[in-house]
C-alpha cells in the first residue's frame, strides 16, 4: 500500500464515520421526538439528547483540533458521550417506554461508534 492510497483510505474513513455519526444522530433525535409526553421520556429524553449530540459535536471538533492532546481529548469525550448514551438508551428499553426495536437499532450503532472511538484512542495513545 502506498503513502497515497493510506492516505485516501483515512480520509474516506473519515468521511464515513461522519456521516454515520451525523445520521446516527438524526436517527437519534426522530426516536427522542417520538416517545411519550410523559416526566420519565421528558427526562431520559433531555438527558439522551445531551449526550447523543454531544457524540457529533465533539467528533466535529475533533476534526479541526489544533494538537494530537487536543484530538484526542475530543475523541474521549466523544466516547464518554457514546457510552452515556447507550445507558440512556438501556433505560428506555427496560422501561418499555420506546419503540424497542428504533431503541435497540440506535444502541446497535452508539455501540459500534463507540468501539471505534476507543479503537482510534488505543492507537492515537500508542502513538506517542
Amino acid at each position: 500500500m502506498t503513502i497515497q492510497s493510506s492516505k485516501f483510505e483515512r480520509e474516506a474513513f473519515k468521511e464515513e464515520l461522519k456521516k454515520r455519526i451525523k445520521k446516527f444522530t438524526l436517527n437519534m433525535v426522530n426516536f427522542i421526538d417520538s416517545l411519550p409526553n410523559d416526566r420519565t421520556c421528558r427526562v431520559i429524553g433531555d438527558q439522551l439528547m445531551r449526550s447523543g449530540t454531544s457524540i457529533g459535536a465533539n467528533y466535529f471538533e475533533a476534526r479541526a483540533a489544533s494538537s494530537k492532546n487536543d484530538f484526542t481529548n475530543f475523541f474521549n469525550h466523544s466516547l464518554k458521550s457514546a457510552n452515556e448514551s447507550k445507558f440512556w438508551l438501556e433505560i428506555l428499553i427496560d422501561v418499555n417506554k420506546c419503540n424497542i426495536q428504533e431503541a435497540n437499532n440506535l444502541l446497535k450503532e452508539v455501540s459500534e461508534i463507540a468501539n471505534i472511538f476507543a479503537s482510534s484512542i488505543l492507537t492515537l495513545k500508542g502513538r506517542k
